[in-house]
């Protein structure tokens, strides 16, 4: 079981570049990625995104990536070759300046770099697939520790939503039992109902009347809604032990369980058993909510 909540943070290097990683999961109907990396580095994104969603079904995930780089590098380099190049050019027009006699001013450092070819961009910033090739690689490190934590938090979710299962079905038999405990009272209350509709009626047609007495004691009767929360019981022990994403069965059987305990409720007609069919909601309610961080 995986839970949809995590977290992970990372850090990672190739020089000239530092970079911090930040994963942070909640819960989502379904998976929604938000990925939020420097856009100058060609295709990452996308990488990210697809290596993402290979590994995480649901949940609302935010993958931050901080870059920096180190200042001392520069974003330009010398052209050495360039140099040497523009040097050795402007040493033979002195020298034949010289030889014919003709003044030339003296070049300045400045007016030398200024010249076209002599800085290039680095290579680091001009081409950026050595360096999305490392980032994508420390990736995979911190998207582990985010899957890690997100297993350690389903293990947590485990233990409770199995304490709940028990606790449900302690309740569906504690309603059985009261269920049984009420049908001699409920059958002396109909017979003594009975008696006094026949005592000041004339005319009154006992088997229609016994036809609707009938009606209300199956009414009453909660023997399908214990059947069907024994099914769902089983049902949810199911799902909890199974891997992979089971939030949204779990989700749904929770509306089931919910509902049989309404049904369970209206029905009752003693105190003994509403109460047990409103801890059984309320359980319900709580199991609900842990529920909701299933993947």
């Amino acid at each position: 079981m995986q839970s949809m909540t995590g977290f992970a943070a990372g850090q990672g290097s190739a020089h000239p570049f530092t970079w911090s990683w930040e994963i942070r999961g909640v819960n989502a109907k379904g998976l929604d990625l938000r990925v939020r990396v420097p856009d100058w580095i060609e295709g990452l994104e996308a990488e990210l995104r697809k290596q993402a969603g290979a590994r995480l079904i649901r949940g609302n995930v935010t993958i931050g990536l901080r870059l920096a780089r180190d200042e001392a590098t520069g974003g330009q380099r010398l052209n050495t070759t360039q140099m040497k190049t523009v040097l050795t050019a402007m040493s033979e027009i002195e020298h034949e300046a010289m030889a014919r006699g003709v003044s030339i001013g003296p070049s300045t450092a400045a007016e030398i770099v200024a010249l076209r070819g002599m800085l290039e961009q680095d290579e680091d910033l001009a081409d950026t697939a050595r360096l999305r090739a490392e980032i994508l690689q420390d990736f995979q490190q911190v998207m582990t520790a985010f899957c890690d934590m997100r297993a350690a938090e389903g293990a947590a979710l485990l233990t409770v939503l199995q304490g709940h299962i028990d606790e449900i079905e302690r309740l569906v038999t504690q309603a059985e039992t009261a269920a049984e405990a009420r049908k001699p009272k409920a059958r002396a209350a109909m017979k003594a109902a009975l008696a006094a509709v026949l005592d000041t009626a004339d005319g009154v047609d006992e088997g229609r009347l016994t036809q609707e007495l009938a009606l209300i004691a199956i009414k009453s009767d909660i023997t399908e809604e214990i059947n069907r929360l024994r099914a769902h019981v089983k049902a949810s022990r199911e799902l909890v032990s199974k891997q992979g994403s089971v939030g949204r069965k779990l989700d749904f059987l929770m509306q089931e369980f919910n509902r049989e305990a309404n049904t369970l409720c209206s029905k009752s007609g003693d105190s003994a058993l509403t109460a047990v069919g409103l801890d059984l909601k309320a359980v319900i309610d709580q199991m609900r909510e842990q529920v909701q961080n299933v993947e």
